[in-house]
């Protein structure tokens, strides 16, 4: 069985520079030119791209086995440690199922008030006219709900000093390394100087949390304590490292990615009038002026649709890689073992044979029946299988209320002359933060 096609005459360090400096281009010309399943070499190993939904299937379900965490990731647990993004097999699968109560649909619902307060103190402090950086403000907007609703702490004010700490972290993270950058990773480079600075920041408020949950001494119903309490049914519990990995996790990722799906959804309105007049006459019609609840969520659909499909022009999560562990088979090419097979939400998301005009925002394309005639994985912002974020419930519910308090209120605009630039890091964040304009309706 053949390995699949692609630029394989082309030295490997020519692919790995292109894929460094222009990955958003590089990956959909890659389809584009040799189909569902292609491959390219970084130094000796294979770089496997699948563009099918089948294929992602195969991935992240169907053979899930047979693949474990590529490169990437690997290289995220300088920060991560084994936390549920990183951690592997029997670790893994128990590291879930002491978090997994905590994102039980019932008790996520919980955070509804929560999610709203804080995005009523947001628009609260903006000023008719003010020009904002909408990714700091969603940055420190999530920072703050996810601090309050899984740990019971107030970060707001700290929210400044958080970010600059996580933006320098996320900086130093290469997506696709070389050899020569593992080993610089190890050498004190001001790079690697930044990054020991920017974790030590993280930890001090991951430790000050856990510390005082401790000093409480008193159950609560929030994420921490129900992590410092987790036994298993052999009656371990979590040690003090697993424990500060777990909430650095949780911490990180709970507002990262809905901070960038949030930001990106106001530049795509900022451009849309028709269908940002469309959700304003459903906040309007749904909720009279007051302020959104838990009950309203199932009626807000437009506002659903557009945070829906905000992620599927930007995805927070860009690209996901997975080691082959044996030789595997799919769409009758051969993956070796050890190459990387890799899935990409920003080429998958812009396929024409699943989103005709795929470059145009359109909310409409997630009706029910829409999505019912799309293949299950064209979509999968999250993941899935036993991998699937397990955050999900808490990122859709925050992502629809926090947009529907704001836009109760305020239009954004671009500020002219800013360009707007995608940088794919760990996520896809707007390069150098995204400038607007706010106005009051």
């Amino acid at each position: 069985m053949p390995l699949p096609p692609g630029p394989v005459t082309r030295p490997s360090w020519r692919n790995l520079l292109r894929l460094r400096r222009e990955p958003l281009a590089f990956l959909p010309a890659l389809a584009h030119q040799y189909g569902d399943v292609s491959a390219f070499m970084v130094g000796p190993v294979p770089i496997v791209l699948l563009n099918h939904p089948d294929y992602v299937r195969d991935l992240l379900v169907t053979h899930e086995w047979n693949f474990v965490k590529g490169p990437g990731l690997e290289r995220t647990k300088r920060l991560l440690g084994e936390g549920l993004l990183t951690s592997e097999g029997e670790l893994h699968r128990r590291q879930r199922r002491l978090a997994q109560p905590a994102f039980h649909r019932q008790q996520v619902e919980t955070f509804a008030s929560t999610m709203v307060d804080y995005a009523v103190r947001t628009r609260e402090r903006w000023a008719d006219g003010q020009t904002v950086d909408v990714l700091h403000e969603m940055m420190r907007l999530t920072l703050a709900i996810v601090g309050k609703t899984l740990f019971d702490a107030e970060v707001e004010a700290e929210a400044g000093e958080i970010g600059a700490a996580l933006t320098e972290a996320v900086e130093s993270f290469v997506t696709f390394a070389s050899p020569i950058t593992l080993v610089l990773d190890r050498l004190p480079t001001p790079r690697s100087r930044r990054f020991a600075r920017a974790r030590a920041r993280l930890d001090d408020t991951i430790f000050r949390m856990i510390d005082r949950r401790r000093a409480l001494g008193s159950a609560r119903d929030d994420l921490l304590s129900r992590l410092l309490q987790a036994q298993d049914a052999d009656g371990g519990g979590m040690s003090d490292e697993l424990l500060r990995d777990e909430a650095m996790t949780l911490f990180i990722a709970g507002h990262e990615t809905t901070a960038n799906a949030l930001t990106w959804t106001w530049h795509l309105l900022s451009q849309a009038p028709a269908e940002e007049a469309r959700l304003h006459e459903e906040l309007d019609r749904v909720l009279g002026g007051r302020l959104p609840a838990l009950a309203d969520v199932a009626a807000l659909s437009y506002t659903e649709m557009i945070f829906t499909e905000a992620m599927r022009l930007y995805p927070p999560a860009w690209i996901m890689g997975r080691r082959v562990v044996t030789e595997h088979h799919v769409g009758g090419f051969r993956l070796p073992r050890n190459a990387v097979a890799v899935a990409s939400q920003w080429v998958m998301h812009r396929d024409p044979r699943f989103y005709p005009d795929p470059e145009v925002f359109r909310p409409e394309r997630w009706t029910p029946e829409a999505r019912a005639a799309r293949p299950r994985f064209a979509y999968f912002p999250f993941g899935g299988g036993s991998r699937l974020c397990i955050g999900e419930p808490f990122a859709w519910l925050e992502g629809v209320l926090v947009l529907a308090t704001i836009a109760q209120q305020w239009r954004l605009r671009g500020v002219p002359g800013h360009r707007v630039v995608p940088q794919p890091k760990i996520t896809l964040r707007p390069k150098g933060g995204l400038p607007m304009t706010l106005a009051r309706r």
